[in-house]
Order: structure tokens, then sequence, then C-alpha cells
């Protein structure tokens, strides 16, 4: 199995991750949050088709911590209960996206055209992001009240 194909798989594992874990998932934008990352893992598996066919591909910037901000603001309005089996699962989720990061930074220093190596970068750069929403999810799912209302933060701040 090469690279990509490895990396299909672990695309495609994500994706099945996050939509089981939207399924289970009661809050609306928690699911909708949680979809919109398995759409990203979509996007990074096509990614990883056309390179392991030697094909040319490309990445578009992720919308997905802009988009979420507007969902975040509409769950404050609301109350959530917090389920810590859930909160384990972000961040398993975490610890998926962490590990694929480093797998990703890894491999684009190893790769020898600047092409592929930049669009490991970006799709590591994406992941790291992914980790950054999960982190918001957690706090937000732990601390629902204070979490907006805090004016010294920024939460969602892109990198």
């Amino acid at each position: 199995m090469n690279i990509y194909e490895f990396a299909m798989q672990m695309e495609k594992d994500g994706e099945t991750f996050y939509r089981n874990l939207a399924a289970k998932v009661s809050n609306l934008g928690l699911k909708n949050i949680l979809n919109m990352l398995a759409e990203d893992e979509v996007k990074h598996y096509g990614i990883f088709a056309k390179l392991s066919m030697s094909q040319n591909a490309d990445l578009s910037d992720t919308e997905v911590l802009t988009r979420t901000r507007n969902i975040f603001r509409q769950m404050s309005e609301s109350s959530l209960n917090p389920d810590i089996g859930e909160v384990e699962l972000y961040r398993e989720a975490q610890r998926m996206e962490e590990k694929s990061e480093r797998f990703y930074l890894e491999k684009s220093n190893q790769e020898k055209e600047p092409e592929r190596k930049n669009l490991l970068r970006q799709i590591a750069s994406e992941e790291k992001k992914h980790y950054f929403l999960l982190e918001n999810i957690i706090n937000f799912v732990l601390r629902p009240k204070t979490w907006l209302e805090n004016a010294e933060f920024n939460h969602l701040d892109e990198y």
C-alpha cells in the first residue's frame, strides 16, 4: 500500500467516524459541524485518490471554521446537556486528527515533488484546523454558558 492509498483509508475512516458520531449526537448544531468535518475528509479522500492515479490535485481552503461560527452562536442560545461519553468521542477524534497531521507533515518532508509536498502540508494544516474545532466543541459542551460570553477569547480564529 503506497502513501496515497494509506491516506485514502485514513480519510475514509475519518469520514465514517464523523458520520457515526453525528448520528449519535442529538444537538442539530453539533450534528452539522460533525457532518462538515466528514465532508472535509471526503474532500481529502478525493485528493489522495487523484494522487494515487498520478493525477494532479489541488486543495481549496476549508470553510469549516468560518461556517461553524454561526452554528456555535446559535447553539449558545439553547441549552446543551453535556454527555461525557460524547466528549470522549470528540477527544478520540482529536487524537485521530493529530495523528493525521503528523503523518502528512512527515510524508511532506519525504516528498520530492514540490506540488505534492505543498499539498500534503495543506492537508496537514486542515487536520490541525479540525483538531482546533474539536477543542472548541469540547469546551463548548463542557462550558456552554461561559464559552461565547468570555470576551477575552475569540475561540474560532483562523490559524
